[in-house]
């Protein structure tokens, strides 16, 4: 039997800081059979490589969102312009994403990010698409939300980076809700995570490296990659370690979490044939 492919669910390519070793990179994700990436655009600003990066690439998946970081720097035709992304047929968005809620960030206004994530998900909806979500501190109104404004039947949303409640888990995946796990979760002060990653059913778990951050400790990272400036980047590649560190919390082989994982990623993203 032939390994099980593995699935990026969420990283953003488009980083600047990526750029200069993108060749590199992506002759490393082809080699260690790493065959789809879901790209998350953030804002106006970076929706167009996105795009560009679908052209080039066919392993990637384009996601577009405005991220509640850049609402404040939104545009007044922003939903318009957000709207032509989705429909784009040379580089066909997979999911609106990222997009949320962060009351961690400094001087937030939530209340603005609120009404530029409901008419996000609204596009995502009226799309047929899933939706990819950020959020800190800020679950109790995420679920809110979501309980007025999404409909479960139709889509499906991924938390990703999911580092909410342990107790909401039902509720979220109830609506609807995948999670996704990266290395950054690997870190020894990250241990109540992992207690909510065995609580989390199975066949709603997905992995991501949300590269260029949310690094792994050093210890288990198999593919260093340092910027121009010398600051210490999340490699892409790295996601094969981010496999094998959550097969060891949930206490299966990679075998069986990487097959589990493609089958979820199939669901969630339904993404065309390669």
């Amino acid at each position: 039997m032939s390994a099980a492919p593995r699935f990026d669910a969420h990283l953003h390519l488009q980083d600047s800081r990526l750029q200069p070793h993108l060749d590199a990179i992506v002759v490393e994700l082809r080699r260690l059979g790493i065959t789809r990436w879901g790209v998350n655009g953030t804002g106006e600003s970076d929706w167009p490589e996105v795009a560009r990066l679908a052209e080039r690439y066919p392993e990637v998946l384009p996601c577009y969102g405005l991220h509640p970081w850049f609402v404040t720097d939104r545009s007044d035709h922003w939903e318009e312009t957000l709207a032509e992304f989705l429909s784009n047929l040379d580089a066909r968005a997979i999911a609106v994403g990222e997009i949320g809620l962060d009351k961690w960030i400094r001087h937030h206004d939530i209340d603005d990010q609120e009404h530029v994530f409901r008419r996000q998900l609204r596009l995502a909806q009226d799309a047929g698409l899933p939706a990819v979500i950020h959020c800190l501190k800020a679950w109790g109104r995420l679920r809110d939300v979501l309980q007025s404004d999404w409909n479960s039947e139709n889509e499906a949303f991924l938390l990703h980076s999911f580092g909410g409640p342990a107790e909401m888990i039902p509720d979220f995946a109830e609506l609807g809700g995948y999670f996704s796990f990266s290395g950054y979760f690997l870190h020894e002060r990250k241990a109540n995570v992992l207690d909510s990653f065995r609580r989390i059913p199975r066949d709603r778990i997905l992995i991501e490296t949300d590269a260029p951050d949310m690094a792994l400790p050093e210890s288990r990272e198999i593919h260093p990659l340092t910027a121009i400036d010398g600051e210490r980047l999340n490699h892409p590649a790295n996601l094969i370690a981010v496999y094998q560190g959550l097969a060891e919390v949930l206490e299966i082989s990679v075998e069986t979490l990487a097959a589990e994982v493609a089958a979820n990623f199939e669901r969630f993203y339904h993404p065309p044939p390669l």
